[in-house]
């Protein structure tokens, strides 16, 4: 059975204006979302499912289904902040955010019943890493084994500013058995630093397997998702910032013992937009791609 790649694309909206603001990097006017879903076809992947929010579902329709159409299988689940909620419990009324990622693989609940990749939207993740997505999937993901793609955090860095990195600890076996989440991470003459809540400076290795955001599951992750999602809401209610994030499913999954989570390394290149000033640089690493025979020069046409 092929895959399926779940993407997290409900907060394109407020970052973007709307769907046809979308940054275009491609030569024919292609998004990162664009290069990924490419990757994934040419990978194996049989099927892409949009995490989206209902009030922009039209626009983003509008823009993926007629590339789309005949390439690959596309589904699409909302993110409501009602979705998954306790028996009897509504949301409150000062809460204005999304429940965060974890919610977000909740919400394809019954949409997803294959072993799935979940990505950014907005993060270039390279192909060799859905081709190894692939072949966890299709071959060792089950009820007790998921995976997190690692990339080497020299590799993730951006040149105009610092960024927040989870960096996996593993165990011998190469399991995940920590994230640890460093911010005002950087280059430092030699070395790569980050810098703690007292500004003080803190070596992390070049090598070091970072998480960007790309998870391989079994489908019975969401019978286990909504009770932690439903625990999390009474735990939080009063809270309107708290977020359920995908690693803390993957902490609780890890420390109960329930199976484990292989950190599965790639050697690509990851890219994105931190900063602004990001973008040309994106478009241009893009371009060299192409240059080298790695992508068509219009990936749809």
């Amino acid at each position: 059975m092929q895959p399926t790649l779940l993407i997290l694309a409900a907060g394109m909206a407020s970052r973007y204006g709307s769907m046809k603001q979308t940054q275009s990097f491609g030569p024919s006017g292609e998004t990162i979302m664009d290069y990924s879903i490419y990757d994934a076809i040419q990978a194996g992947f049989g099927k892409v499912v949009f995490i989206i929010r209902k009030d922009f579902a039209d626009g983003f329709k509008a823009v993926f289904e007629p590339k789309l159409k005949g390439k690959i299988a596309t589904d699409y689940v909302y993110q409501e902040m009602t979705s998954f909620l306790p028996e009897g419990m509504e949301v409150p009324a000062e809460r204005t955010k999304p429940w965060g990622t974890g919610h977000a693989v909740l919400c394809a609940a019954g949409v997803v019943n294959e072993p799935f990749a979940v990505i950014n939207a907005d993060d270039f993740y390279g192909r060799d890493a859905f081709v190894k997505a692939t072949n966890f999937c299709i071959r060792e993901c089950n009820e007790k084994t998921y995976s997190i793609i690692g990339y080497q955090l020299s590799k993730t860095l951006s040149e105009n500013g610092t960024v927040s990195r989870g960096v996996c600890e593993v165990d011998a076996d190469n399991n995940l058995v920590s994230i640890n989440e460093r911010t005002k991470i950087y280059q430092d003459g030699d070395k790569i630093v980050y810098e703690d809540a007292n500004d003080t400076k803190h070596e992390v290795p070049f090598n070091s397997s970072v998480s960007m955001n790309f998870w391989c599951f079994h489908p019975s992750v969401f019978e286990k998702t909504k009770t932690l999602f439903q625990t999390f809401v009474k735990e939080n209610y009063t809270n309107p910032k708290a977020e359920f994030f995908i690693p803390l499913m993957a902490q609780v999954f890890t420390e109960t013992k329930e199976g484990v989570i292989k950190v599965i390394p790639t050697s690509a290149q990851w890219f994105g937009v931190t900063y602004k000033e990001d973008a040309p640089g994106v478009k241009a690493s893009i371009d060299a791609l192409i240059a080298s025979g790695e992508y068509p020069a219009s990936l749809w046409g």
